[in-house]
Formats: structure tokens, sequence, C-alpha cells
């Protein structure tokens, strides 16, 4: 009886033990996982609502003959990128057509019209995906280009090449879960003046294997005809 009733004593403390861990293990992660999406999606939605009466919300206006532009990185794998011009909503969550990789939105730098956008997987998917998507636009399209959680595993040196063209300067250093907003021109073949770059830096971090968001405004100028 006395063995019995330590051995039912012994189960009962390994049974509560267990619980216990698993419970604070599970809420622990929990936590965290949620902490950290509010904290990535607080980030995003200030880096893109700022209270403005300027196009796309930015801090400054522009001129009749420039476009207003925003674009915002991704936030880890968390919250996905978005491209504003002149306040038109091009590609954000919202419209629910971003994912992981390099996401990127060709238009008519005369009109504004959107020509396509797409997002490719460059951790897991095919570059040449990307490349069919890209070649065929023709010289003198506009593009903007934001990346969301990995741009570069995929990435082969004939795309780092057409960015390259297209005015980046940072195209061919991209690497593994870099965070990257680029405005170039198809064919422009000299260096844009709207691009950001933050390389994925586990001393810089902002978020746990992730550098922080990149948020890029300003007022491009309109193609002549």
């Amino acid at each position: 009886m006395r063995l019995s009733g330590v051995f039912r004593f012994a189960v009962i403390l390994l049974t509560v033990g267990v619980t216990w861990h698993f419970a604070r293990t599970y809420l622990l992660r929990s936590w965290r996982t949620n902490s950290f999406r509010n904290i990535a999606d607080r980030e995003i939605k200030q880096a893109s609502t700022k209270p403005s009466k300027n196009k796309c919300g930015n801090a400054k206006p522009c001129s009749k003959d420039h476009f207003a532009f925003k674009i915002v990185s991704g936030a880890a794998s968390v919250v996905g990128p978005s491209m504003c011009l002149d306040d038109k909503l091009i590609m954000s969550n919202i419209k629910n057509n971003i994912g992981r990789g390099i996401n990127i939105a060709f238009i008519n730098g005369t009109n504004g019209e959107v020509l396509k956008t797409g997002f490719f997987d460059m951790y897991a998917g095919d570059v040449a995906e990307l490349l069919e998507f890209v070649k065929p636009v023709q010289v003198g399209y506009m593009a903007m280009i934001a990346t969301y959680d990995d741009p570069a595993t995929k990435l082969n040196d004939e795309a780092r090449k057409y960015f390259t063209d297209m005015g980046s300067a940072y195209a061919n250093k991209l690497n593994f879960r870099d965070n990257w907003v680029f405005l170039g021109v198809v064919g422009m073949q000299i260096k844009s003046p709207f691009e950001k770059h933050i390389k994925n830096d586990g001393e810089t971090n902002k978020y746990d294997g992730w550098p922080e968001v990149l948020e890029m405004e300003g007022c491009v100028p309109r193609k002549r005809e």
C-alpha cells in the first residue's frame, strides 16, 4: 500500500510537471508569435498610413509633372509589402496580390497605368518564372519593386543583371532575407535615385532573423510622350 501510494504520488507529480511545461512553452511561443505579428503589423501601418493630405500619404506634395509614390517592404515573413502611385494602391495585403520573394509592378511612366503585377518566390520558387515575367516588358516602362521574406536565394546572374540595367545599385548584392525597395525604368542603364537596401544581419536585425521594414517615398518624373 505504501509503495502504491508513493507510485501514485510520483505519477501525479510527473503529470502536473509535463502539463505545466507544455502550457508554459505553448503560451510563451504563442505570446512571442502574436507579439511579433502585432509589432510588425503596427510598423507597416505606421509606414503606409501616416496622416497626410498628400498623395500616398507622403510627407511632401509632388508637382503635376511628377507621380507621387510610396513603397514599403515586407516585415519579416509576417506582413507583406505595399506599393502606392498617385494615391492608387497597386500591390498590398488588402489587394491580395503580394507574396514571398520579389514583388514587382510595371507601370506606364506617361499616364500611370499599371501594365501588370507579380510576385516571385526566390526561396523555393523558380527564377525562370521571374525572367519570363519581366523580359517581354518594353524599354521605358517604370517598375516598382518590394521584397518580402527572402528575395535572393534563387536569384541568378541574369535576373540580377536585369535589375541592374533598370538602375539598381544593390541587385548584385542581395542576399538571403535582405530587404530591398526600388523604383527604376526598364533599360535605363543609369543609377536610379530611388532605392533602399538593408542587409540581414544577426547583430542588427530588428526582428529575430529579419531586418527592419524599409519605406521609400518621393516624386518620380512622368515620362514625356
